[in-house]
């Protein structure tokens, strides 16, 4: 959801808007309001002024440095209320991508059953999917760059309001920098659409290292671009296999979107059997 590697206020990526998976509820719209400054012109005004200013019109708001949007999201019988604020500032990760709504439809295919388990979503962006985790009962740490913080705090606050139980909390992670002052042990590890920035790829790959426990399970999903020779596939063919095993759950052909299961090499599922905490995934 955020840029990996510069997360914020980089790459060009197209947002899920409202009908995207997980079916975004509509907003109701405002009544327009007549303009008391427009009354006030004089009746007489020329054509090219008027022309003029549609063109270059006096809403202060649209010069604003972020243009803040609210969508409801329903997953898992729960209702997400999640703020994008649009701009320069955060850039992609303002925004709620479709590997991430794909990845919350997954979640919900599958029945998940966080309970018991310390989960952490890796450049979340909003937030959505960390946020659906909690609600699936898990320990839940989201993390992105610094500047993303107040958007997830924000999207915290609209689903988890006050002390409210299962509220997950918000940290900032910068890959190859600031893994080493996380606990580790993460028994979950979530990422979506952060897959796209080659010269994150090394960093990204020392921070799974870094924050995986022996069993742990990593569900990321990428979106495919142009071939991705080079990118996505690269990453999951290539870079991971000496450390993890990679097994692809789903290919989304008409997104061009692709689901998988990691886990540490030796290790094991902590979601099959064994593990407490609920149902497994089911996956195979």
């Amino acid at each position: 959801m955020a840029a990996p590697g510069c997360h914020v206020g980089a790459g060009a990526r197209r947002a899920a808007g409202p009908g995207a998976g997980g079916e975004a509820e509509p907003e109701p719209e405002p009544e327009e309001e007549e303009d008391p400054e427009e009354e006030a012109e004089p009746e007489a005004e020329g054509a090219g002024a008027g022309a003029l200013r549609s063109v270059f019109p006096r809403d202060p708001a649209l010069f604003a440095d972020a243009f803040p949007v609210e969508r409801r999201y329903r997953f898992c019988g729960r209702r997400l209320r999640i703020a994008q604020h649009h701009g320069p500032r955060l850039g992609p990760a303002a925004c709620v991508w479709e590997a991430a709504l794909s990845l919350c439809r997954f979640l919900e295919e599958q029945r998940c059953d966080f309970r018991g388990r310390r989960v952490i979503e890796l450049g979340a962006g909003t937030g959505i999917v960390g946020i659906l985790a909690a609600f699936l009962g898990g320990d839940v740490t989201i993390t992105d760059q610094p500047a993303a913080l107040d958007q997830i705090r924000e999207n915290i606050g609209l689903n988890f309001p006050g002390a409210a139980p299962g509220r997950p909390r918000a940290r900032a992670l910068v890959w190859g920098q600031d893994a080493g002052a996380f606990p580790g042990g993460y028994e979950v590890i979530l990422g979506s659409d952060i897959f796209y920035h080659p010269p994150s790829f090394p960093p990204l790959l020392g921070t799974l290292r870094r924050l995986c426990a022996p069993r742990a399970l990593a569900l990321l999903c990428a979106k495919m671009r142009g071939g991705d020779d080079g990118g996505a596939r690269r990453f999951f063919r290539q870079m991971l296999p000496p450390y993890f095993d990679v097994q692809l759950l789903r290919r989304e052909a008409e997104e061009e979107i692709e689901i998988y299961r990691v886990t540490p090499r030796a290790g094991g599922d902590p979601m099959e059997g064994g593990g407490g905490g609920g149902p497994g995934l089911g996956v195979p």
